[in-house]
């Protein structure tokens, strides 16, 4: 056995894991996509009062970031060794996440 095939410094087949994380982000890009436009549809077949078409923007603009970042990780699984997500870029998804979802939800109301 060679140093570096002992390291894992040699060529790596990367399988299946970098696919599988891509589709998943696809998948949750496209559940964000359809939060989105079920928040801008409930806010237009409820009047369109001010609160919600603030709360349409916020949707528009949580769904942006996260779509940025989507974008960005997805470009960058493409590579047989990806980098590893960067902590701002896992605390960006996390907020536009659940900043999305609390939008969303504050429409109801």
């Amino acid at each position: 056995m060679t140093a570096a095939a002992r390291d894992g410094e040699g060529k790596r087949d990367p399988g299946l894991q970098p696919e599988r994380t891509r589709l998943a982000w696809r998948r949750t890009t496209l559940s964000a996509t359809v939060v989105a436009l079920l928040a801008v549809r409930q806010a237009l077949h409820s009047g369109a009062t001010p609160a919600a078409l603030v709360a349409m923007a916020l949707c528009a603009v949580a769904w942006l970031g996260f779509l940025a970042v989507a974008h960005r990780r997805v470009l960058r699984l493409g590579v047989a060794r990806p980098e590893p997500l960067a902590p701002g870029g896992a605390l960006l998804t996390a907020l536009c996440t659940v900043s999305l979802a609390v939008f969303a939800a504050a429409m109801l109301f």
